[in-house]
C-alpha cells in the first residue's frame, strides 16, 4: 500500500509513501537494519511482480522531472538530489538484485543526465550536475559491465572522466579509473590498459583531499603490480599495501568520499598480492579474513570473489578437494547476483582442478554449476 501511488505505479523513491514509511520506524526506534532490509524486500518484490523503471524515484521527482527534461531551466539543487539518491540506492542494491535489474532503475537517471548535459543547465548548477552525472555513469559503466557490454562499459566511463574531470576535485576522477580499471582487467587482454587506468587514479587519489580513495587506489596499485611479475614486484606491492593501509589507519572524520572501502576489502587485496607473488599460506588466511567480515549484502558480490581466490590459494597449498568445497558457495553468490568478475574468477579455480575431474567431489561441483549457472 505505501510503495504505490493512487495511480497504481510503485514509487520507492524520495517524497513517496514508503520513504515517510521508513522515516517514521527509524523514529520509532527500528534498527538500521531492519529499515534496509524491508526496503531491499520491497524493492525485489515490487520489481518481481512488474518492472517499473521509474520505481526509485518519487511521485513528485517524476513531475518535477518531466518539466525540467522539457525546459532545462527549471533545474534547481533539488532535482539534483533526487538524482543522486536514485543513484545511491540502486547502488545500495548491488548484491541483492540482479544485474541487469539494476541497470534498467538506473537507465532513467542516465538519460537525464545525458539530456541535462546537452542542455542550457543554470550555470551554477553545473558542478552538482556533473557530479551527479560522475557517480550515475560510473555505475552504469560498471553494470553494463556486469551485463557483458564491454562497448556500452567504455563509453559511459569516458563520460564519466570527462564529468569528474570538469568537478575539478581529483579524488572524484580518481573514484572513476578505478572502477574502470578493474573493468578493463577483466574486458581487455593484459595488463597495460588496467595499469595506466590505475596509475591515473594513483595521481589523482594522491592529489585528492579523500584518504580512503587514497587507500583504494594503492591497492588496486599493489594487485597490478604482483599480476605484472618481475623481480621487484612483492617489494613494490608491499610497499602500495602499506601506504594503503597508512590512509586507511589515519584518521578519515571528514572524509569528502563516501566508499564503502574496509579493511576487510584491503585484505583481499592482501591475499591477491599474496597469490601472485607465491605465499599462498599468507594469501589463504588474508582471503580468509576478509571473507569473514564481508557479511553486508551490499558485500556479496565481493565475498564471492574473495571465497574464489581463496580456493585458489587451497589449490597452491595442496589442498584441492578443500578448494572444491569452497567453491560451491561462490557458485550459489555467482547465480544469485550473476557477477561478472565472481563467474571469471570461478571458472578459472575450476580449470585448475581439472588434474582431479574424475574425482566426484569435482563432479558434484561440475553439477552444481550446471545446474545454477548453466556453465
Amino acid at each position: 500500500m505505501y510503495a504505490r501511488c493512487p495511480d497504481g505505479e510503485t514509487a520507492l523513491g524520495a517524497g513517496s509513501d514508503f520513504a515517510e514509511l521508513l522515516d517514521a520506524l527509524r523514529h520509532l526506534g527500528e534498527s538500521e537494519r531492519a529499515v534496509d532490509e524491508l526496503r531491499r524486500l520491497l524493492v525485489r518484490t515490487s520489481t518481481d511482480a512488474g518492472f517499473d523503471l521509474l520505481a526509485l524515484l518519487g511521485p513528485q521527482a517524476r513531475t518535477t522531472l518531466t518539466k525540467v527534461l522539457a525546459d532545462p531551466g527549471q533545474a534547481d539543487e533539488a532535482l539534483l538530489e533526487v538524482m543522486s539518491t536514485a543513484v545511491s540506492d540502486v547502488n545500495r542494491e548491488v548484491g541483492s538484485l540482479p544485474f541487469v535489474r539494476l541497470q534498467l532503475l538506473l537507465a532513467p537517471v542516465v538519460e537525464s543526465c545525458r539530456r541535462l548535459l546537452a542542455s542550457d543547465v543554470p550555470a551554477p548548477l553545473l558542478p552538482g550536475l556533473w557530479t551527479v552525472a560522475a557517480q550515475t555513469y560510473t555505475l552504469a559503466g560498471r553494470l553494463a559491465f556486469e551485463t557483458r557490454d564491454d562497448i556500452a562499459a567504455h563509453n559511459l566511463y569516458t563520460a564519466a572522466t570527462t564529468a569528474a574531470g570538469n568537478i575539478g576535485t581529483p579524488w572524484r576522477r580518481a573514484v572513476v579509473h578505478m572502477s574502470h580499471a578493474l573493468v578493463t582487467l577483466y574486458s581487455t587482454p593484459g595488463l597495460e590498459a588496467a595499469r595506466c587506468l590505475v596509475d591515473a587514479a594513483v595521481r589523482d587519489a594522491r592529489a585528492g583531499e579523500s584518504a580512503t580513495v587514497r587507500a583504494r587506489a594503492h591497492a588496486l596499485q599493489a594487485e597490478i603490480i604482483a599480476r605484472a611479475g618481475g623481480g621487484h614486484a612483492q617489494r613494490q606491492a608491499r610497499a602500495a599495501l602499506s601506504l594503503a593501509w597508512y590512509d586507511l589507519d589515519g584518521d578519515r572524520v571528514g572524509d569528502p568520499a563516501t566508499s564503502s572501502f574496509t579493511a576487510a576489502h584491503l585484505r583481499g587485496f592482501e591475499g591477491v598480492t599474496s597469490l601472485h607473488v607465491g605465499d599462498a599460506a599468507a594469501a589463504h588466511d588474508e582471503f580468509a579474513r576478509s571473507a569473514a567480515a564481508l557479511t553486508r549484502p551490499r558485500e556479496q558480490v565481493q565475498r564471492a570473489i574473495v571465497t574464489s581466490d581463496q580456493a585458489m590459494a587451497r589449490l597452491r597449498l595442496g589442498d584441492p578437494q578443500s578448494a572444491a568445497a569452497l567453491l560451491h558457495a561462490c557458485v550459489d553468490a555467482a547465480s544469485a547476483t550473476g557477477g561478472r568478475v565472481a563467474m571469471i574468477r570461478l571458472r578459472r579455480a575450476r580449470r585448475e582442478l581439472r588434474p582431479w575431474r574424475r574425482e566426484d567431489w569435482v563432479a558434484d561441483l561440475d553439477d552444481h554449476m550446471i545446474e545454477s549457472l548453466g556453465a
